[in-house]
């Protein structure tokens, strides 16, 4: 599975609607509104590499309000989370 973060700038009055947009499209596992210098992240899970131009640059690109992205593509998730859920046995502490 590849990764990829996508910060997502959108024309301002369109942050909600843009956000529902790309949650809905294939490919996307989750959108989040945040503070700072982008308006959107948007987390990419595809299983090859090639399929990120498919998602990125002929969907995410094109929703109306989307005025630029950038991508960052995962090399290792490194989450106490996950962790955690790999080695339960599902026994309750």
């Amino acid at each position: 599975m590849i990764t990829a973060i996508v910060h997502i700038d959108t024309e301002a009055a369109r942050i909600p609607e843009v956000a529902a947009v790309v949650a809905d499209l294939p490919g996307v596992s989750e959108v989040y509104s945040v503070t700072g210098g982008v308006d959107l992240v948007a987390m990419v899970r595809v299983r090859e590499h090639e399929e990120l131009a498919d998602v990125i640059a002929d969907r995410i690109s094109k929703v109306r309000g989307v005025v630029r992205t950038q991508t960052f593509i995962a090399f290792r998730t490194y989450s106490r989370h996950d962790l955690d859920q790999a080695f339960a046995l599902g026994l309750d502490d």
